[in-house]
């Protein structure tokens, strides 16, 4: 494969970030750099630095990743701008200059506050887009009405009002749906999510690829001298209350002979620290660093996801499986089919079901073990680096195909190319 030139558009980016969906692009560019393709990011900082009211002071390595960070002297009424109106605004000529002629492929990913679905228009090459959430179907991303229960049938206003959002009068059009046209697919990183999205309306065409973790040759070890802990389950989160640990909390009685481990902040700190006063096995460990993390996951007899929306595809998923830990969540989302795949936890539905499944794992860590091996079998063959981009890839050469991009797909394969034309290899 000879090397491609890649736009990834999308409004968080690290350190402008918050969550997954800016990982996930950091870790597709960096896999692509490494593999010899030309990768440019395309963000906004505007959205971040109105939502924080600051710039982040950390230091940034970009790894052979080019990014192009848009900035208004407005940040809020740029970000506003988009939101009201679905298009770009502020930073619509820099995102013409830079996504016109220059690119074998666009890949578009969070685009609510960079450009809105006008920005799918803009541009040449192939255009795909991933969804890292539901914002291509609901207005606060979520599919999580009133900021109180899952929704299962669009009543939006009201909704967005709750979420304290102002409501986008361009959604009561068919404005996404004409702008989609211009891309070529929809990527979706599990086929719940495709499903709800067929749900809710969405009609574009859409296939699912694996997300995944970066191959790393570094295996790391805990010291001999770490300290021992008590058996524990771990959560690994940002603490709001739609990641449902709030259910989890009240199951850690002394009865259970094993410990809760909570790694993150978030808004919803204070309420949960007040649920877990004078629970002795209940300890909040702050933000960790990854390879902490790594250490937290390996020893843990389950990682428990318990989130009470549709979840896409949380990381933590493949970050537990990854260190031969199984998984317990809740049975949403991705959870079930991931579980049907792998075999590598379990999902519940009540607390009690959740009570039983802790006890076990509890009560018979040599279980909680053939768990985690049957985890960590699925990740190495589902979510590792090699598989996610070979599928990411296909995509690509499907679409090629299609479009009768000859000079792309000889990029892509230049052998078939020779092979089909008998020149010489």
């Amino acid at each position: 494969m000879q090397p491609l030139r890649f736009a990834m558009v999308t409004t968080f980016y690290p350190p402008f970030n918050f969550g997954g969906d800016g990982i996930f692009v950091q870790r597709l560019a960096r896999a692509l750099v490494a593999r010899g393709h030309s990768v440019d990011v395309i963000h906004d900082t505007d959205a971040y630095r109105t939502l924080t009211g600051h710039a982040p002071q950390i230091p940034f390595e970009d790894d052979g990743v080019r990014v192009h960070r848009l900035r208004s002297p407005h940040k809020f009424i740029s970000s506003l701008g988009v939101q009201q109106l679905g298009r770009p605004t502020t930073h619509k000529a820099r995102l013409e200059e830079l996504l016109t002629g220059r690119y074998d492929v666009i890949n578009y990913h969070n685009i609510s506050l960079v450009g809105g679905p006008g920005l799918w228009p803009i541009g040449t090459g192939i255009k795909i887009h991933t969804a890292h959430e539901y914002w291509l179907v609901c207005p606060s991303h979520l599919l999580w009405r009133n900021n109180r229960e899952i929704c299962d049938e669009k009543r939006c206003f009201r909704c967005v009002l709750a979420h304290k959002r102002p409501p986008q009068m361009w959604r009561l059009t068919d404005k996404i749906h004409r702008d989609a046209e211009h891309v070529d697919m929809f990527l979706m990183l599990a086929e719940s999510a495709a499903e709800n999205h067929r749900k809710f309306g969405f009609k574009r065409p859409m296939t699912t690829i694996p997300s995944f973790l970066p191959d790393s040759e570094v295996t790391l070890k805990a010291a001999d001298d770490a300290p021992r802990r008590r058996p524990y389950s771990l959560f690994v989160g940002r603490l709001e209350a739609v990641k449902g640990l709030q259910d989890v909390i009240p199951q850690f009685t002394d009865d259970l002979n094993a410990d809760l481990l909570i790694a993150g902040t978030g808004d919803y700190e204070h309420e949960l620290r007040n649920l877990a006063h004078g629970n002795r096995n209940v300890h909040f460990l702050g933000r960790k660093s990854e390879d902490d993390l790594r250490l937290l996951y390996r020893d843990a007899l389950a990682a428990v996801i318990p989130s009470q929306w549709f979840e896409v595809f949380p990381l933590v998923t493949m970050e537990a499986f990854r260190e031969g830990t199984p998984i317990i969540g809740r049975n949403l989302g991705p959870f079930p089919e991931v579980i049907r795949e792998t075999g590598g936890g379990y999902v519940f539905d009540t607390a009690e079901e959740l009570r039983a499944i802790l006890h076990r794992l509890a009560n018979d860590p040599a279980h909680a073990a053939e768990l985690g091996r049957k985890g960590f079998v699925g990740y190495a063959r589902n979510w590792r680096e090699d598989a996610s981009l070979a599928s990411y890839f296909k995509v690509i050469e499907d679409i090629a195909q299609k479009r009768g991009m000859t000079d792309l797909l000889a990029k892509l394969d230049p052998g078939k190319s020779d092979r089909e034309t008998g020149s010489p290899a």
